[in-house]
């Protein structure tokens, strides 16, 4: 990932701190209606998802620098992601709602940069998880 991209990540984490239930809420919003398939992987997921999702993005953004402190995040979530059988083309899917409800909340905050950030951001971390997914899938 490109210094630019981190520096933005980072500069926007107290944003995503502020405004980021709003913007998992969103996200999911827009997943269910657009992909309606997906539901059915979330059907044990908790009422409290969305802030348990909006925590892991802060996160990420305010570690984007030292991914070294989210490896134990990383390993349950991945772990988690196998148990519920998400897999590799769940990410654009995710993604693409991700980002469009960074739109719709930060509004003019989410400038051509922020968002492009964001997306880069959100594939480099969507292909860690990917990649960490394949060996659980194939262990099991």
């Amino acid at each position: 990932m490109d210094k630019q991209t981190i520096s933005i990540i980072k500069a926007t984490a107290p944003i995503l701190k502020s405004k980021g239930e709003e913007i998992t809420t969103q996200m999911y919003f827009l997943l269910f209606n657009r992909y309606p398939e997906v539901k059915e992987l979330f059907k044990n997921a908790g009422k409290d998802q969305y802030k348990k999702l909006a925590n892991a993005v802060y996160a990420y953004a305010a570690n984007i620098d030292k991914l070294e402190n989210l490896e134990k995040s990383i390993a349950t979530i991945t772990s988690k992601h196998v148990e519920t059988n998400i897999k590799p083309e769940h990410y654009p899917l995710v993604g693409e709602c991700l980002i469009q409800a960074i739109k719709d909340v930060l509004k003019d905050d989410a400038t051509k940069e922020v968002i492009d950030a964001w997306s880069n951001a959100y594939t480099f971390l969507a292909d860690v998880f990917i990649a960490k997914e394949k060996g659980l899938y194939e262990a099991k």
